[in-house]
């Protein structure tokens, strides 16, 4: 070969080389996962971030063939946990279990360390579940009608409980509070354990909690319900009034969850896991299971769950500015 046609056929490889790359799958992902994957928690241990986060990891763990193992960084409204995965190699080891705490944080927290859309990437959505509003043995009001008239009597008189600032039972009590015109106190928890153990004991009046695990605490006697968040009656207490029929029309409030990945992720290892968490979502044995706990699973597209999390930013914000609540910093 002349070095004139050795030259061409280096310039010629050169030329269709990124093709050929771009065409074939990435390595990385058709390999993955190839170590343990932590999935980051940024509440504490028995809410349903946590439950259902372990559910999910055990059923990747089978499907992928690769642990996937549960941690709780829990602490300042789910930003100590949140940032750390922010700062995580965006390699898909390292994954977020995320809720409308994260969304509503957006505006609530004023100097974060990290930008949700922009220091994430949307992997998928998992459920979402109503919120059940209940109060202590001790509190007086037996309906949400006689809660309201009791607040409305002791203004700044009366607590209610959440697992921390942002936190959907944060929110949901905030924007109670707003329709409501009453001046109930936010006593923030590290964790809603230690909220629903407070209300259990006595220490705060009332407390907006996920049906899912407030539920088995309210048929024990050891909290009255008052009402449910949804739209309309919970399946589960077909018997308990919804916030909107029992005197605040137009209240609605839920908790959901889902999985974001640090900004930068390979889109084929995104495309990956969202494979994998719909497949455990559209497990008979799963969906049946959230049934009876309340959960109604949720399922999306990353690209569809990007456009949920930004109107969901956007939903917040105006309760926010509506509830007052926004002042906070960090």
């Amino acid at each position: 070969m002349t070095l004139r046609r050795r030259a061409l056929a280096f310039v010629t490889a050169l030329a269709i080389a990124p093709c050929l790359l771009a065409s074939a799958p990435p390595a990385a992902a058709q390999e993955y996962p190839a170590r343990p994957v932590r999935l980051i928690v940024p509440f504490g241990a028995g809410g349903p971030a946590d439950v259902f986060a372990r559910v999910l990891a055990q059923h990747l763990s089978e499907s992928m063939k690769q642990s996937f193992v549960v941690e709780n960084r829990p602490g300042a409204g789910a930003i100590i946990g949140t940032d750390m995965v922010a700062k995580s190699a965006p390699d898909g080891y390292t994954l977020l279990i995320m809720s409308n705490t994260q969304t509503t944080n957006e505006s609530l927290v004023q100097n974060k360390p990290f930008e949700l859309m922009r220091d994430f990437v949307a992997v998928s959505p998992i459920n979402s579940s109503d919120l059940l509003m209940v109060v202590n043995n001790g509190v007086p009001a037996k309906t949400l009608a006689e809660f309201i008239a009791l607040a409305k009597a002791q203004p700044g008189g009366l607590n209610y409980a959440s697992s921390g600032t942002g936190t959907p039972y944060h929110m949901a009590g905030e924007l109670f509070k707003a329709m409501t015109g009453t001046a109930i106190v936010h006593v923030p928890h590290k964790a809603s354990g230690e909220a629903r153990n407070a209300v259990m004991g006595g220490h705060v009046q009332m407390m907006f909690d996920a049906i899912t695990t407030m539920r088995s605490n309210a048929e024990a006697g050891q909290v009255r319900p008052l009402a449910t968040t949804g739209a309309k009656r919970s399946t589960l207490m077909p018997d308990v009034p919804t916030v909107a029929e029992a005197g605040v029309p137009g209240y609605e409030a839920t908790i959901w969850l889902g999985v974001m990945a640090p900004a930068g992720t390979p889109a084929a290892i995104v495309e990956k896991l969202n494979g994998a968490v719909r497949a455990v979502i559209a497990r008979p044995d799963v969906r049946e299971a959230w049934s009876r706990q309340g959960a109604v699973p949720m399922e999306m597209t990353p690209t569809e769950f990007d456009a949920y999390l930004r109107a969901d930013i956007e939903k917040w914000a105006k309760i926010v500015k509506l509830s007052g609540a926004g002042a906070k910093t960090d």
